[in-house]
């Protein structure tokens, strides 16, 4: 499979990377409802003997599971994949999260992940929200001496504008930014992906199929009986007036796709992996079955009068 470099790193990643949202299961803010761990970690080992080599989670997902489930699914491989995770989200022992990239937090958090991935060296640690704002600077700057301490090997950030970018940069180089990025969600080609591809800073793009949405499983019905702890309900994409919307562009997604015997995910992805400035995309997985329906993306490539006809569609 093609290795893509990683900004200004040594990582070399493949198109694509696990992502270990949903892995954190149900019981806090923004979680996606019950999941099976086991379904997890086999869904893990699915894509890293399909070729992918990378994985992103983050210290908020279940409140720290999810960075065990990680730790699990990768002890004992032979080949060790590449862990991404990101700290700036803490939580207390009612569960409720606060935002906090604070040097000292930083660090205390960077521990936390050791311990649960069970790793000595994170391969990429990245402040997960700008938030709040005033604290970046501090918060960059201790990711920047948690790398010249070892403890991580390279440093990037989540969630950031074009302009705090700007105020982080001159501290430490940036290796790489995640953005949401998808044929809904396409905010960043305005002025983010510019500057990223100016300044050698890879990008990790994430819910490239919209949380699910545009993977063409999803449905009215399958929405309505989401539970109650599944985030994903309660955001505008998956309701009206725009899911009607969503819905009829995810059968514009399967027309394109079943030209070439692909899913609506996997144009979906071939969307957002058309731009030079985007390394690699995180694709979210709860089972080793969900894989079939995204691993095509990796090499699929959309014609331009196929990136035409989505254009069309989302400005008609």
């Amino acid at each position: 499979m093609q290795l893509r470099t990683l900004g200004n790193s040594d990582l070399r990643i493949t198109p694509l990377g696990v992502g270990a949202w949903a892995m954190g299961g149900g019981g806090w803010a923004f979680g996606w409802g019950p999941q099976d761990d086991q379904d997890s970690v086999n869904a893990v080992h699915a894509a890293f003997d399909a070729g992918w080599n990378w994985i992103d989670t983050a210290a908020v997902y279940g409140l720290g599971h999810a960075e065990e489930v990680v730790g699990r699914a990768v002890k004992g491989r032979s080949s060790k994949p590449y862990i991404f995770t990101k700290c700036a989200r803490v939580w207390d022992e009612n569960r409720q999260i606060g935002k906090r990239p604070k040097a000292d937090s930083v660090k205390r958090e960077c521990e936390a992940s050791l311990r649960r991935l069970d790793v000595e060296t994170i391969d990429l640690y990245q402040i997960h929200w700008p938030e709040p704002d005033e604290d970046i600077e501090e918060g960059w700057s201790a990711l920047a001496e948690l790398k010249k301490e070892g403890k991580v090997r390279w440093i990037g950030v989540s969630n950031f504008s074009r302009s705090q970018l700007e105020r982080v940069a001159p501290i430490a180089p940036i290796s790489s930014l995640q953005p949401p990025y998808s044929i809904v969600s396409p905010e960043i080609e305005a002025e983010v992906l510019p500057y990223c591809g100016a300044n050698n800073i890879g990008t990790l793009v994430y819910s490239p199929m919209k949380s699910g949405l545009l993977s063409g499983s999803m449905t009215r019905e399958r929405i309505a009986a989401m539970p109650q702890d599944d985030f994903r309900q309660r955001t505008p994409n998956f309701q009206e007036p725009l899911l009607t919307r969503n819905l009829a562009l995810v059968e514009l997604l399967r027309d394109i796709g079943a030209r070439h015997g692909r899913t609506p995910g996997e144009v979906a992805i071939a969307w957002a992996l058309r731009r030079p400035e985007v390394t690699a995309a995180i694709v979210g997985l709860r089972s080793p079955a969900q894989l079939n329906g995204v691993v095509g993306a990796a090499t699929f490539r959309l014609s331009e009068s196929e990136i035409g006809e989505i254009t069309s569609f989302m400005t008609a």
